[in-house]
This record gives structure tokens, sequence and C-alpha cells, in this order.
């Protein structure tokens, strides 16, 4: 980037996108702030378990000089992966080989935390939900936060997620609900308190599915599970039915219902969850979702590709967000760098959603087509 014309680099979003951009522009230099509605980095959880690939999300992760510590907080036994019948036999079971790293797990929380310490003090603005970013094509561009203030950018990163505030400037994109929802059911101290359902999951992930409805449990760090209930229903399903998520005993009564055909061992992992489920619809952006050029905006992972949960979103996010930084740091002007990476990305992320259009299908199918991604960016 010619420092003579330095941008200011304005991120939205402090998840594993955003924060791999900002890391890969300061190590070449590159100043960015990061801005997120989070009223601070331990304002809520974080999020479940997710495998990093050896061929996108460890590729990002190479260029933030940050792969080595990776390695050593990751859980590579977490690769392990056993698919059952709903009536809990193992019909497939997959064990890692002694040092196999293509995808080892890490807690997103974890993961978030790794990349936070190695951004420099002060990167990341907490409490700034945007509201929307408004100003010329050719800059510069305003972004409007929730709170009444304002903040002048060149570029605007957009790494904010399926909903994202940015994207509205360059596409009229919105995500649609797949057709299924995620039900999350967690599982604490369960070496102690649910040692059953800890010899069930493994020390990585098991999944069923009876082509209705599915079901996908996988260990987290910490003695943690959580469970994935997989369901083809409307997004307002809970609505319909005059629920509130608060009403986990009549929750918890219609999916014992439904699972009612499955075998008793995997009717625990929704009779016996510590607290509350979490209500996950899946939502994913039109295939193709792309634009014209915006010399000052762009986006990145979800932002710019929403697709079904099927172990692509992160390590998409993180991939993106390293071309985009590099990209910054290799062009002489802002729009030059958009071009350059935009020309990369988009073909791969509509080649890889077209593939995945309807996939969310497949995670109630007898054989489950990989770990589901949690919220990627």
């Amino acid at each position: 980037m010619n420092t003579r014309t330095t941008p200011r680099i304005a991120i939205v979003g402090a998840g594993p996108g955003g924060l791999t951009c900002a890391r890969i522009l300061q190590k070449h230099g590159v100043s960015a702030t990061v801005y997120d509605r989070d009223s601070g980095p331990d304002a809520r959880n974080q999020g479940g378990s997710l495998d990093l690939h050896d061929d996108d999300g460890q590729i990002a992760l190479r260029e933030a000089g940050l792969l080595d510590e990776f390695f050593a907080l990751s859980r590579p036994e977490g690769q392990e992966m056993r698919q059952m019948t709903s009536s809990g036999e193992i019909v497939d079971h997959k064990i890692p080989a002694e040092g196999e790293l293509f995808k080892p797990e890490i807690d997103r929380g974890v993961l978030r935390d790794l990349l936070l310490n190695s951004v420099q003090p002060g990167t990341v603005q907490w409490g700034r939900g945007l509201d929307h970013v408004s100003g010329p094509a050719d800059g510069p561009r305003l972004l409007h936060f929730t709170d009444g203030t304002t903040v002048e950018a060149d570029l605007v990163i957009g790494a904010d997620g399926a909903f994202s505030r940015v994207r509205p400037v360059v596409s009229p994109a919105v995500p649609a609900h797949t057709g299924v929802s995620f039900l999350e059911a967690w599982f604490d101290d369960v070496e102690a308190r649910h040692p059953e359902i800890s010899a069930l999951v493994g020390q990585g992930s098991a999944a069923s599915g009876d082509g209705e409805r599915g079901m996908f449990a996988q260990r987290n760090g910490g003695d943690h599970i959580r469970v994935y209930l997989i369901r083809r229903v409307p997004a307002a399903w809970l609505a319909d039915m005059g629920l509130t998520i608060d009403d986990t005993a009549a929750i918890r009564a219609r999916l014992l219902e439904e699972y009612a055909a499955w075998s008793p061992a995997l009717r625990r992992l929704i009779s016996d969850n510590d607290g509350r489920y979490v209500d996950r619809p899946i939502f994913a952006l039109p295939v193709p979702t792309t634009w014209e050029s915006n010399p000052t905006v762009t986006l990145l992972g979800d932002a710019a590709h929403l697709m079904p949960p099927l172990g692509v979103g992160v390590n998409y996010a993180m991939l993106d967000a390293a071309e985009l930084a590099l990209a910054i740091a290799d062009n002489d002007t802002v729009a030059d760098a958009i071009r350059a990476y935009e020309a990369t990305m988009l073909p791969r992320a509509n080649e890889t959603a077209k593939f995945l259009e309807g996939g969310a299908e497949q995670l109630m199918g007898t054989r489950f087509p990989g770990p589901p991604d949690d919220d990627s960016n």
C-alpha cells in the first residue's frame, strides 16, 4: 500500500474474519480499526467448536503468524467422527491418525481470544453497533452507529455476518430461511454429570439422522458438549406454537414426541441438557450473490456469502480476510485491492454456494455431510 495515501480502514465485526483481517493488515504496516456491537470481549458466549482446515482457515492463520499458537490450543482428537443410526448403532467411525492436523477443532472463544490478543491494543472498539453506511461511492464513507456517533473511513470492510449492515451498500441480497433450523442444547461437566453422553459422543462428534430430522453432538473444550437438534420447521416455529425459547419443558416435550422412535440413548441428548435451548434458524444468501466492485466498500465471510452450515463458514471468512488484507498491502490503491480480492473471492464463494445449495436438508440424512458450522465471522 502506498504510504502516501494510507487509507482509513474500518472493519465492522470482531469475529474471526474481522480480527484476522486486522491482524494481517497490521503485520504489513497497515492500520485498521475494528468496530463491534458487543459491549466487550466477554459480553456473550462465543459459540461451539470449529474445525479449521489446512487448505483455508490454517492458511489464514499462517499469514497471521499464529499457526503454531493455534496448534498448541487446538484439539486434534476432536477430528473423531461417529455416524449413528437413529437406533444408536454406529455405522461409520473415523478416528484421526496420530499427528493428523487436517482440521483440528478449537473452541470459538479460544480462537477469538488468540486473534484478539494478536492485534494492537485499542484496535477493537466495543459497543459500536453499526446502523448504516453513507457517503459517495468514491468516498469517504461515513459509518453511522446506533449510539448516534459517526466515523469517517476510506474503506469499509463488512465482516458483520449473516445480517450485515454493510452489505446493502453493495448488494440488495438478503438471507432467506432454508426451511431448516437448529435447536442447540448444552451439557456441562460431562465426565461427572453426563458420563453416558460423554461416552456416546467420544472425543469429537457424533451424528444421526432419519431423513426427517437429525442430531449432531460435538465435544467442546472445558468438559462441555453441545448438541444441535436439526429439524425441518419454519423460522418462527416457536411463535407459531405459542412458545418462547424460555419454555424449556414444553419444548423438550415437543422434541421427545418428534424423536419418539429414536433410541433411548440418543433421546437423552434431548431430555438431559443443562439449561434452556438456543434457537438457531438456518439462513442462506441467494446463489449466486455478486455485485459490481465498489472502490470503498467490500465484504467477507457470511456478509459476502452466507451458506448452509456445512463446515465452510469460518474457514472461508478467515481465508477471505487473509486475501483481502494481502491485496490491500500489495496494491497501490484501495480500489485496485478490492477488485483483485473480489476477482478471487466471489467466484470461489459462488461455486461453493452452488454446490451447497439446499445442503441444509442433508443435515437430516442418514449420512451426515460434515460438522455444522457455528456463527461464522
